[in-house]
């Protein structure tokens, strides 16, 4: 290929992809779905631009390797230990569940017994790449559902290699025989050798990981040159990949436990930052070539017949999928996402394909079909996730949570109620609970009310948006309804519900952000309270205790942020939607508030205690600064600070 032929299919790739994200991120389609339709529109069957599509897909699956890699990051050995469970009983199950189920389908519609087998092991695996880079898109990867369905990913990874060995006991033995003289020394190895060179393999990488890679940054480090860190981290990332490559097993397997020892590595958040942009270039180039790749050819020669084995291959899974959740006990409300998730074929079909094709277990046919639903059901996976995030997540958490199990009934414990105990509505409790101020405690999520109880704590199972609930918890004479529920949508809906059915309850509510808060206000919530800006305030508090200012300076400056803050925000509500209006108040607020601090600094009669000071402060407070230049700096800094914290708490 020309130098010419190279830089044009890039451009090509790079230009469908940035005209068509966007777009679907704007319509809330997320980016995956807009790197698909990228491909379908510079495919053979589209524009006709998009080269060697079997090139560039090998060559963007090391996006796939990437991405495990930093996953394995974010997963310390005993997260990974506490696992457990899950990946081998859930991944487990599903692979084994969905390999019959969709075998025998097949094996029902006329294939024979053998191709069967491989296409029902080759089908059950689902897409890595795009239910990870979804997940984390929606920001599910680290609550409770996407950990259930990152825990099968992670098995559908691992039980590549058990397949890629049972798969020539459904071959041709003369097939296999050519093809061993083919792919290298690894195949000519016993079962025991290859068992022996794949556990070498794995200690290494772990021996390495532990005493080598550490040492080995910290010199990189040295140079100062962060091009040569990234090089650095891609090298490791290729190296292992190359490794695993070599012994038989998965490259993304290989990276995955690379990723999970160097989890306790000082280097960590290092690593992500330099490998994070590759690795989503790498995956969104992959999406485009899955995309490009689709043969609509076969499809237009045989729709009803594909369309049948894409809807039956993603019904069947999901029927698995919510069975085995329900085996486990998985939350109703997970559910829904776990289903949906996982219920395409994935990226590791085509190399089992491929490899089954050539061992004579399938044949050309059979092997080009079931290519083909593959890719549909890859393409069809965001809009499938769309589906779920628009139709079946909020009924799953109204009315149908029933099903999780019976509400308690709810005898109200005081004149306060509170709605969502995690994380942020714990601390709010104990404060009051402390203070003895009894509290009736409403929570939808079944394993949070059991850890709680677990620890003594008195709570009520509920659909917390639900009118009769609120009125059994005494909503009617209570004086202050707390809303500290997590996602944004539930805690308006809770809102909407008690401004409608108890007008005179006061309420205090959580919100994700200022405009969240906004919307909170408008809607007629008493008081909204910023879940980031008390602790970013006092995080900005320490850090002028540690640049040497004295204590009570310190307290004070940022009292008088929040104080100014929250008065900005009740006086700017009434302008929020209108761009311009507010843009004006918006930099008169941020003057108004560097105006009141640098005359609160100016006032040494407030600075006189020095029981406040830090020992590393002198003793006049106030610097004058005559460098015009540099006042000009501070200011700046000033304003960047003041606008970022007005516009985004």
């Amino acid at each position: 290929m020309s130098h010419f032929a190279i830089f044009s299919v890039l451009f090509t790739y790079l230009a469908a992809a940035v005209v068509m994200v966007p777009l679907t991120r704007y319509l809330g389609l997320g980016s995956v779905i807009g790197y698909l339709l990228a491909g379908v529109v510079i495919g053979p069957f589209g524009l006709q631009m998009a080269g060697d599509i079997d090139a560039i897909q090998h060559f963007s699956e090391f996006g796939v390797v990437l991405m495990m890699f930093l996953i394995g990051l974010e997963l310390k050995p005993k997260k990974l230990w506490r696992l457990r469970g899950p990946i081998l009983g859930m991944g487990g199950a599903q692979v084994a569940l969905t390999s019959v189920a969709l075998g025998a389908g097949l094996w029902g519609i006329g294939v024979d017994l053998k191709q069967s087998t491989a296409l029902g092991m080759m089908l059950a695996l689902s897409s890595t790449a795009i239910v990870l880079q979804s997940l984390t898109e929606k920001g599910l990867l680290k609550r409770s559902s996407g950990q259930n369905c990152f825990s099968v990913l992670l098995f559908q990874d691992i039980i590549v290699i058990p397949m890629l060995i049972i798969l020539p006991l459904l071959g041709s033995p003369e097939q296999e025989a050519a093809l061993s003289q083919e792919t290298g020394w690894i195949q000519h190895l016993t079962s025991l050798e290859h068992a022996g060179v794949v556990l070498g393999a794995v200690v290494l990488v772990i021996l390495l990981g532990h005493y080598c890679v550490s040492p080995f940054l910290r010199l990189v480090t040295r140079s100062n040159m962060r091009e040569i860190f990234i090089a650095a981290a891609l090298l490791l990332v290729v190296g292992i990949a190359a490794l695993m490559d070599q012994v038989g097993l998965s490259a993304a397997l290989g990276s995955f436990l690379a990723g999970v020892v160097l989890a306790e590595s000082e280097f960590r958040h290092e690593l992500e930052a330099n490998i994070e942009p590759v690795k989503g270039l790498l995956l969104g180039v992959f999406f485009v070539s899955v995309g490009a790749g689709v043969d609509f050819n076969l499809l237009q020669e045989n729709p009803t017949l594909i369309l049948l084995l894409v809807g039956g291959l993603i019904l069947t899974k999901m029927v698995v999928l919510i069975v085995i959740g329900k085996l486990f006990k998985m939350p109703i409300q997970d559910l829904g996402l776990f289903g949906f998730a996982l219920a395409q074929a994935g990226e590791f079909a085509f190399v089992i394909g491929k490899y089954a094709q050539q061992i004579d277990a399938i044949s050309p046919q059979n092997a080009d079909f079931m290519i083909l639903v593959v890719a549909l059901s890859m393409l069809l996976t965001p809009a499938l996730l769309w589906v779920h995030d628009r139709l079946i997540a909020p009924k799953l958490s109204g009315n149908i949570l029933k099903d999780a199990g019976p509400y308690d009934e709810i005898s109200p414990e005081g004149k306060v109620i509170i709605t969502g105990f995690g994380r942020f509505g714990q601390i709010v409790g104990r404060l009051l609970l402390a203070n003895n101020v009894p509290l009736t405690i409403l929570e939808n999520d079944p394993r949070q009310i059991d850890l709680l109880r677990r620890w003594g704590q008195k709570v009520f199972y509920g659909d917390v948006t639900r009118v009769d609930l609120l009125e059994a918890a005494g909503a009617e004479e209570a004086e202050l309804l707390i809303v500290a529920v997590e996602d944004m949508d539930t805690v308006s809906a809770v809102v909407s519900a008690a401004r409608k059915r108890f007008p005179k309850l006061k309420i205090m509510a959580r919100a994700r952000d200022r405009q969240h808060a906004y919307s909170l206000k408008k809607e007629g919530v008493h008081y909204v309270i910023r879940e980031t800006l008390g602790s970013a305030i006092d995080m900005g508090i320490s850090c002028l205790k540690e640049m040497g200012w004295g204590a009570y300076r310190s307290e004070r400056a940022g009292q008088i942020f929040k104080m100014h803050d929250e008065e900005s925000f009740n006086l700017l509500s009434d302008l929020w939607g209108d761009e311009k209006s507010y843009g004006s108040a918006l930099v008169s607020r941020r003057d108004d508030l560097k105006q009141i601090l640098l005359a609160d600094r100016h006032d040494k009669s407030l600075y006189q205690d020095t029981e406040w000071k830090s020992s590393q402060e002198p003793e006049a407070e106030v610097v004058e600064i005559e460098d015009v230049a540099t006042q000009e700096v501070v200011d700046g800094i000033l304003d960047r600070i003041t606008t970022k914290a007005l516009g985004e708490n």
